[in-house]
């Protein structure tokens, strides 16, 4: 069995940074990659960014590129999502997916989830 644990989230002002952590426990070997989406209130989940653990594939939503970048630690079964230049528009609750194949920014393609993390930019 596979889990995942996000940590990270916070505060900040616009113009400023986070960085996420998603961290694999048990079988780790079953994931292939992880991909990072969002929910702000009132929409839908939106694609962050998604990588392979070897690093490629990888993939960036059009919203964040430039912006946010991966990456991971394999020695620790981690993946960081680095979150630079925040923008109000940011603010959601962010959320990692685990899958055993590439699934990029197909959510359903994700085998498990963690809980999810806050991220709030204030203006």
């Amino acid at each position: 069995q596979v889990h995942v644990v996000e940590s990270g989230g916070g505060l900040v002002q616009a113009g400023g940074s986070l960085r996420l952590s998603c961290a694999a426990s048990g079988r780790t070997s079953d994931i292939y990659a992880i991909g990072w989406f969002r929910q702000a209130p009132g929409k839908e989940r939106e694609f962050v960014a998604a990588s392979s653990w070897s690093g490629t594939p990888r993939l960036y939503g059009d919203p964040v590129t430039g912006r946010f970048t991966i990456s991971r630690d394999n020695a620790k079964n981690t993946m960081f999502l680095q979150m630079n230049s925040l923008r109000p528009e940011d603010t959601a609750v962010y959320y990692c997916g685990a899958g055993g194949r590439w699934s990029g920014n197909y959510s359903p393609g994700y085998d498990l989830w963690g809980q999810g993390n806050q991220v709030t930019v204030s203006s």
